[in-house]
């Protein structure tokens, strides 16, 4: 049986989020890095935390980046 998360991001919705990173990066590995990273910060913050145990941190951190990315409103201004 297929587990179905709660989000209602599809495979094509990630692989659309992470191209347009990729083209709006000077640098396609280090966009590659900086994903990568926020994943592994993210799983090692949200160790404790049981909220989104459906969504892999690789998936979560292109989904914020793409966010960040369409709209800056969400970053805040510090």
């Amino acid at each position: 049986m297929l587990k179905r998360s709660k989000f209602d991001t599809t495979q094509t919705q990630i692989m659309h989020r992470a191209e347009d990173l990729i083209n709006a990066a000077s640098n396609r590995y280090r966009i590659t890095v900086q994903v990568a990273n926020r994943a592994k910060r993210r799983r090692y913050e949200d160790f404790d935390n049981s909220d989104d145990v459906m969504m892999k941190p690789v998936l979560r951190a292109i989904i914020e980046m793409s966010d960040e990315l369409t709209q800056p409103e969400i970053i805040g201004e510090v």
